[in-house]
């Protein structure tokens, strides 16, 4: 079988430590999860709320998906590193189970938006509700522990929830775009394929648009009062230390109060509990607020731009069909394909952000319980303890400051560790075939590998092959980016530089101009974005972040996926596009 035939394996070296369980770890392609967790990771985190395991498990069983049996993690140098299982059906049931999930995908691709809105998204806000809404302040530790397992219940179904979106996701977009080469003759999709599908498959109304155009009408009442509109060219932190004694100000602290409510439970990386939320923390707020002051951002100028975009791409399309039954079949898997669109960024919103960020607050008012006791120093002290170690604290020998200050020294000397993309043996199977791969850019981030390890000539570090994200091409002044404390130095324009981007980063992309990342896949959260906001997008370049420099003028193909860096100086301050 293909999944049997080796491409390459790598154990490790001297550098980086692997703890290899046994020789069947060894067998698995264990992949860098740069896509969800680019940092060193924390121990609760990796212990309890990892995005793989029991959840990843379920997907399998419930859709008798023939594309993996589990999907696990392992821990290699601080990073996260996970592994797809190929299946493990019994031969005889193969057929079966293929025939089986052939019936099924297309009713849950067909009636899912309708559970989604009826039934899924009440359970999920009343889920969030009942973890942030416990009275903690007086309640004992004991009690606040039950708390701890319900809310870890919670966390476990939501993320049950999520797969079963992202599988009936997935097969509507599968769908569109094999009825798309079947109506249009085509084996093989070519670049204007793709361009013509990225323009279309984009979200016409989601909690992304919602959250910008509240930020939007915030700007348009700053910009009707002139104190206020003189006081956002300052910092964000002089911002809020004046805002109260600011005219308007007290309106502007309440609409701020309200966006914290409602669109303030995410954090700068989604998948981890250490990052401070927009909730606890409107720094970011007032950051985004200050670059729509300066650019005038115009929500609906953007807003409907894209949908133009989109309309014309799919009149485009229709009009290369001209039989009527070929071109209603096309239009029902067209129909489909965009109604799930805004699913992408819903199910972050809901629960990659949304459960995460409120089980962070969970997670720490029990900390601040341990600190009342004196069990630990700090409430932010409870992300570096285990599971088991968080119920073992209450144990007056127990040595939980100790392994408090041992993880901390760890998770900062893992900072100095660049992680490779992959360890393990790499398979036909697990390269080419396991499709959820592609999220994080393979096979192309294998492929350039292993290129360049056969090259007789040194790589060429001025022009980087990506993956196509999102169409139309781009020249103009890089910025790197590490985190949206940074986000204040992107200029109007700017090309943003960074490994990945989330729900947190959606605010920068009013002034962004082209976006080029390190990881990622065609359906990946940059590459989304980008389409919606008709801004041009390349990802899965592995290198750019370590070539790319603030400062530099390069060029972004998003229909090509190539980045070619095109001016080393920096210095210069405009950009333009061009076939946009």
């Amino acid at each position: 079988m293909s999944e049997n035939k080796v491409l390459a394996t790598y154990f490790g070296d001297d550098k980086v430590k692997v703890d290899w369980k046994d020789e069947y770890e060894k067998s698995l392609f264990w992949f860098y999860d740069d896509l969800h967790c680019p940092h060193p990771i924390s121990p609760l985190y990796f212990d309890v709320g990892g995005w793989w395991g029991p959840g990843c498990q379920y997907m399998y069983r419930r859709f008798g998906a023939p594309i993996g049996s589990e999907w696990i993690a392992k821990k290699i140098g601080g990073y996260v590193y996970s592994a797809v299982v190929p299946p493990k059906t019994d031969p005889d049931k193969i057929a079966g189970l293929f025939n089986y999930y052939t019936q099924v995908m297309p009713i849950y691709a067909d009636t899912f938006l309708d559970r989604w809105i009826n039934s899924y998204v009440p359970e999920l806000k009343a889920a969030g509700d009942y973890i942030v809404n416990y009275d903690y302040a007086n309640k004992s530790i004991p009690e606040i522990l039950i708390h701890l397992e319900d809310c870890l219940d919670l966390q476990e179904r939501a993320f049950r929830i999520h797969w079963i979106i992202n599988l009936a996701q997935f097969q509507a977009a599968t769908e569109f775009t094999n009825t798309y080469k079947e109506v249009l003759g085509k084996e093989v999709l070519d670049e204007a394929d793709n361009v013509l599908i990225g323009k279309i498959n984009i979200s016409r109304q989601d909690r992304n648009w919602d959250s910008l155009k509240a930020l939007w009408e915030m700007k348009q009442y700053i910009c009707t009062v002139p104190e206020l509109k003189a006081l956002f060219a300052e910092t964000a932190d002089e911002i809020m230390a004046k805002v109260a004694t600011t005219n308007g100000g007290t309106k502007l602290l309440e609409m701020v109060a309200a966006y914290q409510e409602e669109y303030g439970y995410k954090a700068v990386y989604t998948h981890e509990y250490i990052y401070k939320t927009w909730k606890e923390d409107p720094t970011p707020i007032y950051e985004a607020l200050r670059g729509y002051v300066a650019s005038d951002y115009d929500y609906y100028a953007d807003y409907n731009n894209c949908m133009e975009e989109q309309q014309k791409a799919i009149d485009e399309l229709y009009s290369k069909v001209s039989d009527p039954e070929k071109l209603a079949k096309l239009k029902k898997a067209l129909e489909l394909c965009v109604k799930m669109a805004p699913l992408t960024p819903d199910h972050h919103f809901y629960i990659d952000q949304g459960i995460y960020a409120r089980m962070r607050i969970m997670f720490l008012n029990v900390g601040k319980a341990y600190v009342a006791a004196g069990i630990l120093d700090d409430p932010e002290d409870i992300f570096m303890l285990e599971y088991e170690e968080i119920r073992c604290a209450g144990v007056s020998d127990y040595p939980v400051k100790e392994l408090v200050k041992q993880r901390r020294a760890e998770m900062e000397a893992a900072k100095a560790i660049r992680p490779r993309e992959w360890y393990g043996t790499a398979t036909h199977w697990a390269v080419y075939e396991e499709p959820y791969k592609t999220l994080w850019g393979y096979p192309h981030k294998f492929e350039a590998e292993m290129a360049e390890q056969a090259a007789l000539k040194p790589v060429d570090k001025t022009i980087l092959k990506g993956i196509p994200g999102s169409p139309g091409v781009v020249e103009g002044i890089a910025r790197f980016v590490t985190s949206p404390a940074e986000f204040d130095e992107i200029q109007k324009g700017d090309i943003l530089v960074c490994k990945m981007t989330n729900p947190a980063w959606v605010v920068s992309f009013s002034k962004i101009s082209g976006l080029v990342t390190d990881t990622g896949g065609a359906l990946s959260h940059p590459a989304v974005v980008s389409r919606e906001f008709g801004i041009p997008c390349v990802v899965g370049t592995r290198r750019a972040t370590q070539l790319i420099k603030s400062g530099m003028r390069i060029r972004v193909d998003g229909n090509k996926g190539i980045v070619e860096i095109l001016d080393h100086e920096a210095g210069q301050t405009s950009s333009s596009a061009i076939d946009r």
